[in-house]
């Protein structure tokens, strides 16, 4: 019922809406991904590279100081231990090796925050294949030790001078680059969004952040199951990730944290689900922030990984059909969350992952809950942001 059809479609949302020209290319992964991510030789291949290479299992914490403080169970999935500092690699490594089983010599993505950057640079240079990494131009400027990172992992990094030069130019760019590259490129995309099967595969990639959650939470909990699962979304594969093996377990409530920005009813936010129409963006038909001409309007976050006109597909279903909570959180909030999450517990997160944090002012649990939070990167990457937010 949540999870993709054979056609492509999440309920309503999902599909391939794109040119004659990329049919190719989307009808070679949708015909091939699943017969060779399930066959045995890949599943040991990507396993062994995510214990031996990503570092998983990553741990499941008990938060304590947390929990006495907003007197509920909160568990941390600590995706910020991953090698390169965010969940992006689970999906990156699986992508990879999906690339070279299709015999393809080059590799492309687009990135905001930088970590799907750094993530797709890191296994590029792993597995010794050239990579160019698109990025709007105001995101390179604020998350510049990504960029730095980037190139230091060998990729070429491209700056999107489009449009609002953030996320969404990015990737249209990348989009352009594969039609005019199709028989050698393989296109990462970073998120569940995208036309069919990327929105699939991506959250297969991310669903071993679930099965762990299940798995570690009966060795460490009166409970076999979360009471929530609670993440941060923008186009939103950290939540596809911690959802995934409790999409169709309705005794297990699901969150989902947007970027409201500076407020959302300022003209300055990204919290689709409020804002957001029926659309089709980058060959998938979602819930899109755009005017009343269908014009994409202007996302704003001041978290780079956040601040996307859409959702990916599968969330969007589970925003209409109710089977989620949709909670938006201002950037005021998500900085003073992340702030708290470093005094509580010593763990400075990345900025959209700050944002799942500041739920906490805004909605009660109970105190026999258990609510666990992806914790789905580091702060390393915004640091100068929280320095010029607090003046340090």
């Amino acid at each position: 019922m949540y999870n993709v059809n054979e056609k492509g479609f999440y309920g309503e949302f999902g599909g391939a809406f794109i040119p004659e020209m990329l049919k190719p290319n989307v009808d070679e992964l949708r015909e091939n991904y699943l017969k060779i991510s399930e066959s045995e030789d890949f599943q040991r291949e990507f396993h062994q590279l995510l214990k031996d290479y990503v570092g998983r299992p990553t741990p499941l914490y008990f938060s304590k100081r947390l929990s006495e403080k907003y007197q509920t169970q909160i568990y941390l999935k600590r995706e910020d231990l991953c090698h390169t500092g965010a969940h992006k690699v689970n999906n990156t490594i699986g992508q990879i090796l999906l690339a070279q089983k299709l015999g393809k010599k080059r590799i492309i993505a687009e990135t905001g925050a930088g970590q799907h950057g750094v993530a797709t640079a890191t296994v590029c240079a792993l597995m010794g294949m050239p990579c160019v990494i698109y990025m709007g131009a105001i995101d390179i400027k604020r998350q510049a030790p990504n960029v730095a990172r980037m190139k230091m992992l060998g990729a070429k990094v491209v700056a999107a001078e489009s449009g609002s030069k953030t996320l969404k130019d990015a990737t249209n760019e990348a989009i352009r680059d594969w039609i005019n590259n199709p028989e050698d490129t393989h296109y990462i995309i970073g998120s569940v969004v995208g036309p069919h099967p990327f929105p699939d595969m991506v959250a297969r990639f991310q669903s071993v952040i679930s099965k762990e959650v299940m798995k570690q939470l009966k060795e460490q909990s009166h409970k076999s199951k979360p009471d929530y699962v609670l993440a941060c979304v923008g186009g939103g594969s950290n939540a596809a990730g911690i959802y995934y093996d409790f999409l169709e377990d309705t005794e297990v409530g699901i969150i989902a944290v947007e970027a409201a920005g500076k407020g959302v009813s300022t003209g300055e936010s990204a919290a689709t689900s409020q804002l957001g129409r029926q659309g089709i963006i980058h060959g998938s038909k979602t819930l899109l922030m755009q005017n009343a001409d269908g014009q994409i309007t202007e996302p704003y976050s001041i978290s780079a990984g956040l601040d996307y006109p859409g959702i990916g597909p599968m969330h969007a279903h589970l925003y209409a059909s109710k089977r989620a909570e949709f909670i938006s959180v201002t950037d005021d909030d998500a900085m003073q969350a992340g702030w708290e999450l470093s005094q509580l517990e010593g763990i400075i997160p990345a900025i959209e992952t700050a944002h799942a944090f500041a739920v906490f002012k805004e909605r009660k649990f109970e105190p026999d809950d258990v609510v666990v939070i992806n914790l789905s990167g580091r702060g390393d990457k915004d640091l100068n942001t929280y320095m010029e937010y607090f003046n340090l």
